[in-house]
């Protein structure tokens, strides 16, 4: 099973302003703009981290997940949430020939949690021998800053000012997600309950 991110977040959508002013930085002078880059990397990394420890993905991009079989016959769970849109499936043999799925075939079933791939049909269409399925979709809460939720948001921005304020701990691979920031996300984390999830 492979998740491989097809966008990226622009650095547009990241509120830098805002998270100096969380940092209270000061502002209108000539080199206020210097640390922007830093910032902007401690932003990044501290939503790479709580996406990860939470399985949601806050701002919206794409995503291709490549896996050897469905879990049950007739849906998948898919491994992040939310899910907007499922746009492309497609089944790739052992010589590397595609087939896509005619979209009819299948449904995307929202769920804050587990969204899955659910057949329309009696079950998903049977991935080749040796081959894989190829899942593509849309996940995230939206496009902008302001359609994540505020306490993930503020989340972020805890986890942004803990590595910009111990910069030291962060370079030597300090991984501990400090307490106020588990206490934000820990009602995002999925539970997965008997290995549910792909292959």
């Amino acid at each position: 099973m492979m998740l491989v991110e097809q966008t990226t977040v622009p650095s547009e959508a990241l509120p830098v302003e805002e998270f100096k002013d969380h940092l209270r930085l000061g502002r209108g002078f000539a080199d206020s703009g210097v640390q922007d880059g830093v910032l902007e990397g401690y932003l990044r990394s501290a939503l790479a981290a709580i996406e990860g420890r939470t399985g949601k993905v806050l701002l919206e991009r794409v995503f291709v997940w490549t896996l050897s079989g469905w879990r049950e016959l007739g849906r998948q769970a898919l491994p992040v949430a939310p899910v907007t849109a499922i746009t492309e499936v497609k089944l790739i043999d052992r010589h590397g020939v595609e087939t896509v799925i005619a979209p009819e075939k299948y449904r995307l079933l929202p769920d804050a949690q587990r969204p899955r791939l659910v057949s329309t049909a009696l079950h998903l269409p049977l991935v080749p021998t040796h081959g894989q399925a190829e899942v593509s979709f849309v996940a995230g809460f939206g496009p902008a800053w302001d359609d994540i939720p505020a306490d993930l948001g503020q989340a972020v921005f805890l986890l942004a000012a803990h590595y910009h304020e111990n910069r030291s701990a962060v370079m030597a691979g300090e991984t501990a997600m400090p307490f106020g920031v588990s206490l934000l996300i820990d009602r995002y984390r999925t539970v997965r309950l008997f290995g549910e999830g792909g292959r």
